[in-house]
Formats: structure tokens, sequence, C-alpha cells
């Protein structure tokens, strides 16, 4: 099974919060899919751990590393499409991102991001609670 994971999730994962293990257990055995953004998200939301003291550069490494060791199949965004999707949802463009993947692929989303998991119903997303 295809799941579309995002960068809330990711990070919750690396990082080790609460959902974690949770994580792990929804995507074992199935194909992480998700817009080619998601390593410059991830870049943006170290960055701002370090503006919340969340994160130190060494720590910041160390989850990259483990980022890089996660497989992830990454696709071209339909740009038309996720233009209509932002303004549809008034959502940014890298939240529509992951919708599209979900809907061109049928696949259902992993995000721990509330507005995402509303803008998703509102579209027919199927996603996944942790």
């Amino acid at each position: 099974m295809e799941i579309v994971i995002d960068t809330s999730a990711l990070i919750s994962v690396i990082v080790g919060e609460p959902e974690r293990k949770r994580i792990i257990e929804v995507t074992t055995g199935s194909t992480l899919i998700g817009p080619g953004s998601i390593p410059w998200e991830m870049g943006n939301a170290f960055s701002a751990m370090f503006k919340q003291k969340r994160l130190t550069l060494t720590e910041a490494e160390k989850g990259l590393s483990i980022f890089k060791s996660i497989p992830i199949r990454y696709i071209d965004p339909d740009f038309v499409k996720v233009l209509k999707l932002s303004k549809q949802a008034n959502i940014y463009a890298f939240d529509a991102y992951f919708l599209d993947c979900a809907i061109r692929y049928k696949a259902p989303l992993l995000t721990l991001d509330r507005k995402l998991i509303a803008s998703a119903s509102n579209f027919n997303v199927e996603t996944l609670e942790v």
C-alpha cells in the first residue's frame, strides 16, 4: 500500500515525539510517497525548531541523517491542480502538494496537521489517524 506522508509526521518520527511509535507501526510494509518539496520542508521545520530553542544544530544534523534513511518516493506535483486545490481550500501550495499526491495516487494521507486533515476531508481524501 502507498501512503502519502507529510513533514509533520516525518518530524514526529525523527525527533521522537509521542506519535512516533504509532506512525512507524502504521507505515511498516507500505511505500511512502510525497511531493518533492519534502526535503526543503524538513530544512524549514528544523530551522523553526532552532528559533523555538527545541533543537540544536547537532540534533538537526542527526535528524537529517535519519531523514535520509527513510525511503520516500517523490512525486512531481501537478502544479495546475495544486493551485486549484490551494484556491478551493484556502491553503498554501505546500499543503496542497500533499493533497494532490493523495488524490492522484488514491493513497491515504498521514499527517498530524489538523488543518490539512480538515482540508483532506473536504476533498474526500482518506487520512490515517495516529
